[in-house]
Parts: structure tokens; C-alpha cells; sequence
């Protein structure tokens, strides 16, 4: 008698929206995000392009659960978060998402070194000494060994940027969210940052999913999610 071996679960995909919208209520409702549905997998660089008022960052914001729907839903790892509480949706946050802004909100009182535990002392899951440790090796893998102690005013822009995706990654996300990551940087603090993130796609298999206006950037990315008013124009891989 033979036994039946039963199927593989099949893993459900690390994000997936479905018919994601987002109106915003005003005298005249201004609808930023409409029917927006796709699944991102593990270790994807995926780029969000579109005109100026798109919906991009709006979009984003759904993604990283700092805004909610008005209809539709974001699962992280087949998990739908519509029905989270507010507590639930920021630990959430803390543990899966890493985020990455135009502008690097490092906190200025602290070092490279503080910014980036910062994470990992509010999930509290290490020990102080591997904390340190782990904040030590992220900001040496991004080439900052030698910035550990130097607060942000004592750094460059790409420095910087760099210190912040270090934080990103503080408490080992499954996915990093970036808004216009090199949008205030020059050609050589961009390139330091873009290859930053290549980094971690590569070598850590974290999938990074990032609005971007620079074309270019966006062309070196395997796939690009391209927004028209909100909708989705096209999502290819390239």
C-alpha cells in the first residue's frame, strides 16, 4: 500500500496588494491610489515610476502600513493588515519593514552607530552586546567603519543616506520601502546608495521596493511598477 504524499504548501508572496485604493476626503474627493493589485516576491528590486502626482508615495505609504485603504487590502507574507490596530500595524513595522527616505531623519543628538540601534532597542529581541555588534557590521558592510562615532552633521549626504539604509536593515526586514532614495543626492552619493541597495538584494536576499524619479536608476532595477493617475499603467520586468 502506497501513501500519498500530500502537495507542497505553496508560500504566499512576501507582499500582495488587491484593488488597493486610497481616496482622499475633501469638499472634492481627490482619489490618490485606485485598484492597484500585484504580489512582489522574495529578492526583488522593484521600482515605482510615474509623472509628478501619480500616486508613488501614496502608494508606498499604503505598502509600509503608514497610511490605511479606503478600500482594498496590503497581505505581508499572506497576512492581511487591514484589520490591524494601530499598536499592531507600528510593531509590525518595526519587525518586517525597513524604511528609507529622501531626506535621512538620522536623529542629529546621536552617532551612526546610536541611529542605527535605535531599531533594535525598540523590538528589544537582542542583547545589548549583539546589538552593538550587528549596528557595527551593517554600517562596515555599507563601507562606514570608519564613521561609527560621527554624529550626522560630520558626515556627507551619501554618507548619510547610507547610515539611514543601515537602519533600515537594523532589525533584518523582509522588505526595505524607499521613497526617493538618492532625490537629494548628487551622481556619486546616488551610485554609492543605488549600489547599497543592489547590495542587499543580492547578498541578502531583502526585497527592496523603491519610488524613484531618476529613470536611469530605475532601469537598472529588475522590475518597474509604472502609476498613470493613481492606476497602473504597466508592470514589467526588465
Amino acid at each position: 500500500m502506497t501513501t500519498a504524499i500530500a502537495p507542497k504548501a505553496e508560500t504566499p508572496p512576501l507582499l500582495e496588494t488587491c484593488d488597493l485604493t486610497r481616496i482622499l476626503q475633501a469638499v472634492v474627493p481627490v482619489t490618490l491610489v485606485e485598484d492597484v493589485s500585484f504580489t512582489v516576491g522574495e529578492a526583488e528590486f522593484v521600482a515605482i515610476t510615474g509623472p509628478s502626482g501619480s500616486g508613488k508615495s501614496s502608494l508606498l505609504y499604503l505598502l509600509g502600513l503608514l497610511d490605511r485603504p479606503t478600500r482594498g487590502s496590503v497581505l505581508i507574507g499572506g497576512n492581511e493588515t487591514a484589520d490591524l490596530s494601530s499598536a499592531e500595524m507600528a510593531h509590525l513595522r518595526l519587525e518586517k519593514l525597513g524604511f528609507v527616505f529622501q531626506f535621512h531623519f538620522l536623529l542629529p543628538e546621536f552617532t551612526a552607530l546610536d541611529n542605527v540601534m535605535i531599531p533594535m532597542q525598540r523590538l528589544g529581541k537582542l542583547p545589548a552586546k549583539e546589538q552593538l555588534d550587528h549596528a557595527t557590521g551593517l554600517l562596515a558592510d555599507l563601507g562606514l567603519e570608519e564613521f561609527l562615532h560621527r554624529r550626522p552633521e560630520q558626515l556627507s549626504g551619501g554618507q548619510r543616506q547610507r547610515v539611514a539604509v543601515a537602519r533600515a536593515l537594523a532589525n533584518s526586514p523582509d522588505l526595505i520601502l524607499a521613497d526617493e532614495p538618492t532625490g537629494s543626492l548628487d551622481s556619486a552619493a546616488t551610485e554609492q546608495v543605488f549600489e547599497s541597495l543592489q547590495k542587499i538584494v543580492d547578498r541578502e536576499r531583502t526585497t527592496v521596493v523603491a519610488v524613484t524619479h531618476d529613470m536611469d536608476l530605475a532601469a537598472r532595477m529588475e522590475r518597474r511598477i509604472h502609476l498613470v493617475d493613481g492606476r497602473i499603467d504597466y508592470d514589467r520586468r526588465q
